[in-house]
Protein backbone atom coordinates (compact mmCIF):
# COMPACT_ATOMS: atom_id res chain seq x y z
CA UNK A 1 0.00 0.00 0.00
CA UNK A 2 1.32 3.40 -0.09
CA UNK A 3 3.03 5.37 2.66
CA UNK A 4 0.14 7.31 3.46
CA UNK A 5 -2.57 4.75 2.97
CA UNK A 6 0.15 2.61 5.02
CA UNK A 7 0.46 5.13 8.20
CA UNK A 8 -3.28 5.99 8.02
CA UNK A 9 -3.84 1.73 8.68
CA UNK A 10 -1.38 2.00 11.38
CA UNK A 11 -2.51 4.91 12.98
CA UNK A 12 -6.61 3.32 13.07
CA UNK A 13 -4.61 0.05 14.18
CA UNK A 14 -2.80 1.34 16.86
CA UNK A 15 -6.21 3.46 18.24
CA UNK A 16 -8.10 -0.28 17.99
CA UNK A 17 -5.39 -2.01 19.55
CA UNK A 18 -5.41 0.89 22.42
CA UNK A 19 -9.37 0.63 23.15
CA UNK A 20 -9.22 -3.57 23.31
CA UNK A 21 -6.75 -3.47 25.63
CA UNK A 22 -9.37 -0.77 27.63
CA UNK A 23 -12.09 -3.12 27.07
CA UNK A 24 -10.37 -6.10 27.97
CA UNK A 25 -8.81 -4.90 30.87
CA UNK A 26 -12.45 -3.72 32.28
CA UNK A 27 -14.08 -6.50 31.58
CA UNK A 28 -11.50 -9.25 33.35
CA UNK A 29 -13.38 -11.17 35.63
CA UNK A 30 -10.20 -10.80 37.96
CA UNK A 31 -10.20 -7.37 38.23
CA UNK A 32 -13.63 -6.83 38.60
CA UNK A 33 -13.87 -8.74 42.11
CA UNK A 34 -14.21 -11.92 41.11
CA UNK A 35 -11.51 -15.21 41.60
CA UNK A 36 -10.69 -18.01 38.50
CA UNK A 37 -13.14 -20.37 41.05
CA UNK A 38 -16.11 -17.90 41.69
CA UNK A 39 -16.14 -17.63 37.95
CA UNK A 40 -16.75 -21.41 37.49
CA UNK A 41 -19.46 -20.77 39.59
CA UNK A 42 -21.56 -18.87 37.35
CA UNK A 43 -24.62 -20.75 36.37
CA UNK A 44 -24.35 -22.40 32.81
CA UNK A 45 -28.05 -20.85 32.25
CA UNK A 46 -27.05 -17.10 32.69
CA UNK A 47 -23.77 -17.91 30.12
CA UNK A 48 -25.51 -19.35 27.52
CA UNK A 49 -28.74 -17.17 27.62
CA UNK A 50 -26.89 -13.72 27.78
CA UNK A 51 -23.87 -14.58 25.54
CA UNK A 52 -25.30 -16.65 23.24
CA UNK A 53 -28.38 -14.54 22.51
CA UNK A 54 -25.72 -11.61 21.80
CA UNK A 55 -23.58 -13.72 19.58
CA UNK A 56 -27.17 -14.98 17.76
CA UNK A 57 -28.17 -11.00 17.45
CA UNK A 58 -24.50 -10.23 15.73
CA UNK A 59 -25.55 -12.99 12.98
CA UNK A 60 -26.83 -11.45 9.56
CA UNK A 61 -28.54 -12.66 6.65
CA UNK A 62 -25.49 -13.61 3.82
CA UNK A 63 -27.27 -10.59 1.47
CA UNK A 64 -26.87 -8.10 4.31
CA UNK A 65 -23.24 -8.96 4.29
CA UNK A 66 -22.46 -8.08 0.59
CA UNK A 67 -24.78 -5.12 0.72
CA UNK A 68 -22.53 -3.68 3.66
CA UNK A 69 -19.12 -4.93 2.66
CA UNK A 70 -20.01 -2.96 -0.77
CA UNK A 71 -20.63 0.21 0.40
CA UNK A 72 -17.46 0.27 2.32
CA UNK A 73 -15.97 -0.55 -0.93
CA UNK A 74 -17.57 2.39 -2.27
CA UNK A 75 -16.47 4.24 0.58
CA UNK A 76 -13.09 3.59 0.20
CA UNK A 77 -12.97 3.81 -4.36
CA UNK A 78 -14.60 7.19 -3.45
CA UNK A 79 -11.44 8.38 -0.81
CA UNK A 80 -8.90 7.54 -2.88
CA UNK A 81 -10.70 8.74 -6.12
CA UNK A 82 -10.65 11.98 -4.52
CA UNK A 83 -7.07 11.73 -3.38
CA UNK A 84 -5.93 11.17 -7.39
CA UNK A 85 -8.40 13.37 -9.03
CA UNK A 86 -6.68 16.18 -6.70
CA UNK A 87 -2.94 15.29 -7.28
CA UNK A 88 -3.79 14.83 -11.22
CA UNK A 89 -0.35 14.01 -12.77
CA UNK A 90 2.13 14.50 -10.42
CA UNK A 91 4.64 17.39 -11.51
CA UNK A 92 7.91 14.87 -10.83
CA UNK A 93 6.46 12.19 -13.29
CA UNK A 94 5.81 15.06 -15.73
CA UNK A 95 9.70 16.31 -15.46
CA UNK A 96 11.17 12.82 -15.65
CA UNK A 97 8.84 12.00 -18.51
CA UNK A 98 10.01 15.84 -20.32
CA UNK A 99 13.92 14.34 -19.41
CA UNK A 100 13.58 11.62 -22.07
CA UNK A 101 16.06 9.57 -20.86
CA UNK A 102 14.36 6.82 -19.81
CA UNK A 103 10.92 4.88 -20.94
CA UNK A 104 8.46 3.64 -18.40
CA UNK A 105 6.73 0.37 -19.02
CA UNK A 106 4.45 -1.61 -16.81
CA UNK A 107 0.52 -3.02 -17.77
CA UNK A 108 -2.14 -2.43 -15.70
CA UNK A 109 -2.75 -4.93 -13.18
CA UNK A 110 0.72 -5.60 -13.65
CA UNK A 111 2.95 -4.98 -10.16
CA UNK A 112 6.51 -4.88 -12.60
CA UNK A 113 7.54 -1.59 -13.77
CA UNK A 114 10.67 -1.65 -16.52
CA UNK A 115 12.97 1.38 -17.05
CA UNK A 116 14.81 1.37 -20.19
CA UNK A 117 17.26 3.61 -21.70
CA UNK A 118 20.06 3.83 -24.47
CA UNK A 119 23.46 4.72 -23.32
CA UNK A 120 26.04 4.91 -26.49
CA UNK A 121 25.56 1.55 -27.50
CA UNK A 122 24.52 0.05 -24.62
CA UNK A 123 20.67 -0.98 -23.65
CA UNK A 124 20.05 -0.38 -19.76
CA UNK A 125 17.07 -2.11 -18.26
CA UNK A 126 16.00 -1.49 -14.38
CA UNK A 127 13.66 -3.33 -13.46
CA UNK A 128 11.37 -3.22 -9.83
CA UNK A 129 8.26 -4.11 -8.40
CA UNK A 130 5.58 -2.41 -6.30
CA UNK A 131 5.17 -5.79 -4.42
CA UNK A 132 7.89 -4.51 -2.03
CA UNK A 133 6.05 -1.76 -0.22
CA UNK A 134 3.63 -4.40 1.58
CA UNK A 135 6.60 -7.05 2.16
CA UNK A 136 8.85 -4.73 2.98
CA UNK A 137 7.15 -2.23 5.98
CA UNK A 138 8.81 0.69 6.69
CA UNK A 139 11.07 0.86 10.42
CA UNK A 140 9.86 4.43 11.25
CA UNK A 141 6.10 2.67 11.44
CA UNK A 142 7.06 0.12 14.32
CA UNK A 143 7.35 2.77 16.71
CA UNK A 144 5.43 1.40 20.22
CA UNK A 145 1.82 2.81 21.03
CA UNK A 146 3.93 5.02 23.77
CA UNK A 147 5.48 7.28 21.68
CA UNK A 148 2.55 7.72 19.57
CA UNK A 149 3.04 11.49 17.62
CA UNK A 150 0.09 13.28 16.28
CA UNK A 151 -0.70 12.33 12.50
CA UNK A 152 0.04 15.26 11.08
CA UNK A 153 3.52 15.07 12.96
CA UNK A 154 4.60 11.80 11.68
CA UNK A 155 7.04 11.16 8.89
CA UNK A 156 5.78 9.56 5.44
CA UNK A 157 7.48 5.68 5.62
CA UNK A 158 10.43 4.62 3.55
CA UNK A 159 11.28 0.99 2.34
CA UNK A 160 13.93 -0.73 0.80
CA UNK A 161 12.95 -1.43 -3.20
CA UNK A 162 14.70 -3.84 -4.63
CA UNK A 163 15.63 -3.58 -8.37
CA UNK A 164 17.47 -5.60 -11.08
CA UNK A 165 19.69 -4.16 -13.78
CA UNK A 166 21.04 -5.49 -16.60
CA UNK A 167 23.15 -3.74 -18.96
CA UNK A 168 24.15 -5.12 -22.78
CA UNK A 169 26.14 -3.69 -25.60
CA UNK A 170 25.55 -4.42 -29.01
CA UNK A 171 27.42 -6.34 -31.20
CA UNK A 172 28.60 -8.08 -27.68
CA UNK A 173 27.20 -11.29 -26.41
CA UNK A 174 27.62 -10.85 -23.01
CA UNK A 175 24.96 -9.06 -20.09
CA UNK A 176 25.77 -7.45 -16.87
CA UNK A 177 22.98 -8.14 -14.24
CA UNK A 178 23.16 -5.86 -11.14
CA UNK A 179 21.18 -6.25 -8.10
CA UNK A 180 20.57 -3.33 -5.97
CA UNK A 181 18.17 -1.72 -3.60
CA UNK A 182 17.02 1.65 -3.80
CA UNK A 183 16.33 3.71 -0.36
CA UNK A 184 16.01 7.17 0.53
CA UNK A 185 18.28 8.42 -2.40
CA UNK A 186 20.69 5.83 -2.91
CA UNK A 187 21.47 2.28 -4.38
CA UNK A 188 23.09 -0.17 -2.19
CA UNK A 189 24.87 -2.69 -4.51
CA UNK A 190 24.56 -5.83 -3.59
CA UNK A 191 25.75 -8.14 -6.56
CA UNK A 192 27.41 -7.52 -10.02
CA UNK A 193 27.08 -11.16 -12.63
CA UNK A 194 28.66 -11.23 -16.00
CA UNK A 195 26.72 -13.59 -18.10
CA UNK A 196 28.17 -14.39 -21.61
CA UNK A 197 25.40 -15.62 -23.17
CA UNK A 198 23.59 -11.82 -23.27
CA UNK A 199 19.77 -13.90 -23.93
CA UNK A 200 20.28 -15.98 -20.54
CA UNK A 201 21.00 -13.24 -18.53
CA UNK A 202 18.12 -10.56 -20.06
CA UNK A 203 15.13 -13.46 -20.47
CA UNK A 204 12.21 -13.19 -18.09
CA UNK A 205 11.41 -16.98 -18.49
CA UNK A 206 11.32 -19.92 -16.00
CA UNK A 207 13.61 -22.02 -18.17
CA UNK A 208 16.12 -19.28 -18.50
CA UNK A 209 15.18 -18.17 -14.65
CA UNK A 210 16.90 -22.22 -13.92
CA UNK A 211 19.79 -22.19 -16.23
CA UNK A 212 20.85 -19.20 -14.23
CA UNK A 213 20.99 -21.27 -10.77
CA UNK A 214 23.81 -23.40 -12.16
CA UNK A 215 26.55 -20.33 -13.09
CA UNK A 216 28.79 -18.26 -10.81
CA UNK A 217 27.14 -14.90 -9.68
CA UNK A 218 30.20 -13.17 -8.96
CA UNK A 219 31.20 -12.57 -5.31
CA UNK A 220 29.08 -10.12 -2.79
CA UNK A 221 29.58 -6.44 -4.21
CA UNK A 222 30.55 -5.56 -0.52
CA UNK A 223 32.93 -8.48 -0.75
CA UNK A 224 34.92 -7.13 -3.56
CA UNK A 225 38.09 -4.34 -2.90
CA UNK A 226 37.13 -0.96 -2.09
CA UNK A 227 38.59 0.39 -5.02
CA UNK A 228 36.94 -2.05 -7.35
CA UNK A 229 33.97 -0.76 -5.84
CA UNK A 230 33.84 2.73 -5.87
CA UNK A 231 34.58 2.44 -10.24
CA UNK A 232 31.34 0.14 -10.25
CA UNK A 233 29.47 3.34 -8.46
CA UNK A 234 30.83 5.87 -10.86
CA UNK A 235 30.14 3.25 -13.89
CA UNK A 236 26.65 3.30 -13.03
CA UNK A 237 26.11 6.89 -12.29
CA UNK A 238 27.43 7.87 -15.64
CA UNK A 239 24.51 5.70 -16.78
CA UNK A 240 21.68 7.43 -14.64
CA UNK A 241 21.71 4.80 -11.83
CA UNK A 242 22.04 7.77 -9.60
CA UNK A 243 20.69 9.97 -6.63
CA UNK A 244 17.99 11.19 -8.85
CA UNK A 245 16.49 7.62 -10.06
CA UNK A 246 16.90 6.19 -6.55
CA UNK A 247 14.36 9.29 -5.41
CA UNK A 248 12.37 8.61 -8.59
CA UNK A 249 11.50 4.91 -8.06
CA UNK A 250 10.04 4.88 -4.85
CA UNK A 251 8.17 8.10 -5.81
CA UNK A 252 7.39 5.95 -8.94
CA UNK A 253 5.94 3.14 -7.53
CA UNK A 254 3.98 4.54 -4.94
CA UNK A 255 1.74 6.09 -7.52
CA UNK A 256 1.85 2.48 -9.22
CA UNK A 257 0.85 1.23 -6.62
CA UNK A 258 -2.19 3.86 -5.75
CA UNK A 259 -3.25 3.35 -9.24
CA UNK A 260 -3.50 -0.15 -8.96
CA UNK A 261 -5.22 -0.35 -5.43
CA UNK A 262 -8.29 1.30 -6.82
CA UNK A 263 -8.14 -0.97 -9.75
CA UNK A 264 -8.59 -3.71 -7.47
CA UNK A 265 -11.37 -2.24 -5.05
CA UNK A 266 -13.34 -1.33 -7.89
CA UNK A 267 -13.13 -5.24 -9.64
CA UNK A 268 -13.81 -6.56 -6.12
CA UNK A 269 -16.70 -4.55 -5.54
CA UNK A 270 -17.64 -5.56 -9.11
CA UNK A 271 -17.53 -9.15 -8.12
CA UNK A 272 -19.56 -8.87 -4.65
CA UNK A 273 -22.51 -6.54 -6.52
CA UNK A 274 -22.71 -9.58 -9.31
Amino acid sequence: MSATRQLRAFTSSCRALSSRNVVSRCASPIRSGFTPRQVSRVAPSTLSTSWGARAFSLSAPARDADRTLSQKLEEEIKYEKEITSAEGTPEWLTAFQDEGIWTIETQPGSDEITLLRTFGNEQIRLMFTIADIDSNPPENLMESEEQETPEEEQEIPTYPIRTAITVTKSGSKGALSIDAICQDGLFTLENIAFYADAKLGTELSADADWKRRGLYMGPQFEHLDVNVQEEFEVYLRERGISEGLALFIPEYAEFKEQQEYVRWLESVKGFVDA
